[in-house]
């Protein structure tokens, strides 16, 4: 029986025994993921609100009717008095038109926004 001994070698640059690293090089820099698991976690309670919505349009057809009149009648006021009536905490933005509604949750971080999520519903 023949055993050949294949070297494993690290497919990230800065590891030692990468055939591409070079002790004095970096071929990339240095990545900082705070920002990205901080908009991951904001984004994670986005998603909670949007279900907060998603669950009353759901669950309840006399809340659907009454968005769906405001929205005919084109009264934005009502519509968004309407949906944060559902007890949701982030920033939302509020569109219809006569074949749906959409919704944009976002979030901010430090003065930044880092985050959107985006519903369209269909009602036509």
């Amino acid at each position: 029986m023949y055993y050949s001994y294949v070297p494993f070698y690290c497919q990230n640059p800065s590891c030692p025994n990468s055939p591409y690293h070079h002790p004095r090089q970096q071929l990339y820099p240095d990545v900082d993921a705070g920002l990205l698991y901080e908009s991951a976690n904001e984004t994670k309670k986005l998603m909670e609100d949007a279900g907060i919505v998603l669950d009353k349009l759901a669950d309840s057809k006399a809340f659907d009717t009454e968005l769906m009149y405001a929205a005919q009648a084109s009264d934005m006021e009502e519509v968004e008095r309407l949906i944060q009536t559902t007890g949701i905490t982030s920033d939302v933005d509020v569109d219809f038109n006569p074949d749906g509604l959409s919704l944009s949750f976002s979030s901010q971080l430090e003065d930044l926004e880092c985050c959107i999520l985006r519903i369209a519903l269909r009602w036509r």
